[in-house]
């Protein structure tokens, strides 16, 4: 014991002297180094945020000194001072006097002293005011004065949290050395011999050992020369019993012949699954499915081949479904559950459903033959149908025994409702794959008037589908329907193609007016849409500038950088570009000032309660002045009555489409109604 206080005294003790020293000192070197980089970052923010603040009021500070305007100039001022940080600012004229100007004192604070010196308690800001390019006039300044007390006050609790620390952290792990060093070496060491001597081989001890260098003649060597031979033997005795544990484990927890999970294990799993779905509140479904007429199965080709077809099935069943991984289980016989997390809706679960079923009906090579199979499938969802994992199986398998009972190969859902609104929604895409090729979309077209020449200027295309049997079906059912599914890429084609052709047709009657086209997201992401519209339009040797195209925000945003791309190379070749539903998504001006747009259009929910609902009537205002702004022409779509398009001329949006001028017409139709919109005008003209 002697020794041992003597080791940990020379070792130990002088150890943490030295390792707290030098953690110390280089914590506050590091935390000095730290403080210092931050303060320059912070210097640089102050400036550049000063700078991006007056680039962005530049332009309206310009205008307003440009017409001698004070009370613009007083707008601009003041909304500087919406930010607290701005302690003054003026506009004045080249030769000093002051067109608008506002100020107030520096923000009082304790800290001042200490960070005045760094920072400064203020910084001026002065931007020259011109108009025009090549030789710009000067016609006054923008000054600007930023207080720097609230970025020190940041910078500063950082600096104290960075010191403070950095400290710690020096003391901390200077403990921690000294400790580890103390504890896993120093002390333990007598321990262990003495600890280790007495083991028994035929108890569990710790894995071998290897000789530590330098070590041999010490007491780890004594120790390492003490346990090894145990060791082996204790170890050798381990793996024996892991083993066979492992093998009684497998046994019981899951099947023999297929190698999946059992009913035990199935729903040990499907508990854990469903407190994982209980946090997220997402969807899980269960889907217990059943080989129709195994029985015959067996009975014809032997019990043998029956067990490869299962096997066959089981192995078809690992890995992904169609919305991602799939965990299957078998529950005896030519029963399988298959388990799906994380679904949105049921929709998903009804092509989970057909995979199976295509993944069952794929031919087995049996004994020199192909066997085909089909499977009818129950399926359960949690949370709508079961909260815990016995009772979802056991439901699952219900609807698959009542499915059973109404035929085969068939999928049915616990709900009734949900099982026929599913059926209802499958069916109605299978018929949108053909409608194409049967003629049963059509176009018609809104037409778009300038409010001040009160002239028909365009007309937006608008896709109509008439349903053999359930009549005309609303855009906003199957238009997201075919987004989901892909054949939105045919039927986008289709109406751009059909679109083009009536453009070319109403041209060649004296008509040249402009389409305008949707253009939906999954278009949006096709490598070939550039190419595929400018053959279009070659081919009805259409102007591009006749043809504009119309985005979502949500379509482009998904890959913004990819959809500017292609939007810039329409743009360039002439044609037009639109917001639509503008207000609706994330209506940002970063992607505006990126984005080769010409025209913006208002939904028509901000225009349906136009001077009715006061934050509709904002927020159309707002989408006005901001393309005004912007230099773009802005579009107010579903105008109904008078009072709205004498509100939105007066308010400067200088194009509208509604109701109030007609309602989407076949070609025939939109073509007499140019004729007689045009005549009921110049009657007018002729009659003021």
């Amino acid at each position: 014991m002697t020794k041992k206080f003597q080791i940990e005294h020379r070792l130990g003790y002088r150890i943490l002297r030295w390792v707290l020293l030098v953690a110390l000192l280089s914590g506050i070197v590091l935390s000095t180094a730290q403080i210092i980089v931050d303060a320059n970052r912070v210097s640089d923010d102050l400036d550049r945020q000063a700078n991006q603040t007056l680039s962005l009021i530049r332009d309206a500070a310009s205008q307003a000194v440009y017409s001698i305007d004070e009370d613009l100039a007083q707008q601009v001022v003041d909304g500087l001072f919406e930010q607290p940080a701005i302690r003054s600012a003026s506009i004045t004229h080249p030769d000093g006097e002051i067109l608008a100007q506002n100020s107030r004192i520096l923000l009082p604070a304790d800290y001042r002293s200490l960070t005045d010196p760094i920072f400064g308690p203020e910084r001026h800001y002065r931007v020259e005011l011109t108009r025009g390019t090549e030789s710009p006039v000067v016609y006054g300044y923008l000054e600007v004065s930023v207080d720097t007390v609230y970025s020190a006050a940041s910078w500063l609790e950082r600096a104290t949290l960075t010191f403070l620390s950095g400290i710690a952290r020096a003391i901390v792990l200077g403990l921690v050395l000294f400790f580890v060093f103390h504890i896993l070496l120093t002390r333990p060491l007598f321990r262990i011999i003495n600890s280790i001597s007495r083991v028994d081989p035929e108890h569990p001890g710790d894995t071998l050992l290897e000789m530590p260098q330098g070590h041999r003649n010490d007491e780890l060597g004594l120790w390492v020369n003490a346990t090894n031979n145990l060791l082996v033997t204790i170890t050798e005795n381990q793996e024996k019993q892991a083993e066979a544990e492992a093998r009684v484990n497998r046994l019981s927890r899951y099947d023999k012949l297929t190698g999946l999970p059992n009913r035990e294990l199935l729903l040990a799993m499907l508990g854990t699954a469903l407190e994982e779905h209980r946090r997220s509140g997402d969807t899980l479904a269960t889907f217990c499915f059943g080989v129709d007429d195994f029985k015959s199965i067996n009975e014809q080709n032997g019990y043998h081949m029956g067990d490869q077809l299962l096997q066959t099935i089981a192995d078809r069943l690992s890995g992904d479904g169609p919305n991602g991984p799939l965990v299957a289980a078998r529950l005896g016989g030519d029963q399988f559950v298959v388990v799906e997390q994380h679904l949105k809706d049921g929709y998903q679960c009804a092509a989970t459903s057909e995979w199976l079923q295509r993944q069952v009906a794929r031919p087995v090579r049996l004994a020199g033959r192909d066997i085909a199979v089909t499977a009818t499938i129950g399926i359960a969802l949690y949370p709508d149908d079961a909260e815990h994992s016995e009772q979802l199986l056991q439901r699952a398998e219900q609807t698959m025994t009542l499915a059973k009972t109404n035929g085969s190969n068939q999928f049915q859902f616990y709900v009734a409702s949900v099982d026929q609104k599913i059926r209802d929604r499958k069916q109605l895409e299978r018929d949108l794959y053909r409608a194409l090729a049967e003629g049963e979309f059509h176009l018609v077209y809104q037409p778009q008037i300038n409010l001040d020449s009160r002239r028909i200027i365009g007309a937006e295309a608008l896709l109509r589908w008439d349903h053999p049997e359930h009549g005309p079906i609303p855009p906003d059912q199957f238009i997201p329907l075919a987004e989901l599914s892909g054949s939105i890429v045919d039927i986008g084609q289709w109406v751009l193609d059909e679109a083009c052709a009536q453009a070319a047709r109403w041209a060649s009657q004296g008509m040249p007016i402009r389409i305008a086209v949707n253009l939906s997201a999954v278009q949006l992401r096709q490598d070939d849409l550039v190419d595929s519209v400018l053959t279009t339009l070659r081919r009805h040797a259409i102007p591009p500038g006749r043809l504009e195209l119309e985005v979502t925000e949500t379509g482009f945003m998904e890959d913004l950088d990819s959809a500017i791309e292609k939007l810039v190379r329409l743009r360039n070749e002439g044609i037009n570009i639109a917001v639509d539903d503008f207000g609706t998504g994330y209506s940002s001006l970063t992607y505006l000032k990126r984005l080769p747009v010409q025209h913006l259009k208002i939904d028509k929910q901000f225009v349906c309660d136009l001077l009715v609902n006061e934050e509709d009537t904002r927020i159309a205002n707002t989408i006005i002045d901001l393309g005004k702004s912007l230099n773009l022409d802005v579009i107010a779509e579903g105008v109904e009555t008078e009072e709205q398009e004498f509100y939105l001329h007066n308010r400067g949006c200088h194009l509208a489409q509604g109701y109030y001028f007609s309602k989407p017409l076949k070609p025939d139709d939109f073509a007499s109604f140019i004729t007689s919109f045009h005549r009921k005008i110049t009657a007018n003209s002729t009659e003021n």
